[in-house]
């Protein structure tokens, strides 16, 4: 493999860093224009109440949420070691992966459930739709899990009838 000539290497280079200065600039103005906005639109009690909750959505982060997280997926690891588990491993994490994308969608809804100035823009019962949609998701769940158990076994009876690799 041959290099370019350094004069072709260094004005690639150049370009890149202009790209990539460009980009920054646009980013921080945008960020800039970001912040100028939420400042014209919030109140001086709602600026500070903004770092409060904040501040309390990165401590049930960081000790709620995650320690949730591990713990979950340690034991899915631990279950999966099982004689014929890491069969269904991938069905249990694709569940959980629904059911939690779900639950982050839905937090806000839940939270804020018919609160506010106008009570009738939240006028459904956002709690129990959402107790539907987690039950529907962990009953596909278990229905796939319990349909691929059932293959694995029909194949593993035709298997074992000593007929396998032509013995």
């Amino acid at each position: 493999m041959t290099w370019p000539p350094i004069g072709q290497r260094w004005s690639r280079l150049s370009a890149t860093i202009a790209v990539r200065t460009g980009l920054a600039v646009v980013g921080v103005g945008v960020g800039l224009w970001g912040l100028r906005l939420l400042l014209q639109s919030l109140s001086v009690d709602a600026l500070i109440r903004l770092p409060l909750w904040l501040a309390g959505a990165v401590i049930a982060d960081d000790f709620l949420l995650v320690p949730l997280t591990i713990s979950v997926g340690w034991m899915l690891t631990r279950w999966s070691i099982g004689p014929g588990h890491h069969r269904t491993v991938t069905t249990v994490r694709t569940t959980l992966l629904y059911a939690g994308i779900t639950t982050l969608v839905a937090i806000p809804l839940l939270l804020r459930q018919g609160k506010g100035v106008n009570p009738t823009v939240l006028p459904r019962n956002y709690l129990r739709d959402w107790l539907l949609l987690e039950a529907t998701i962990v009953l596909v769940g278990v229905l796939v899990a319990v349909l691929q158990g059932r293959r694995l076994t029909f194949r593993r009876s035709r298997a074992s009838s000593g007929d396998i690799g032509g013995r």
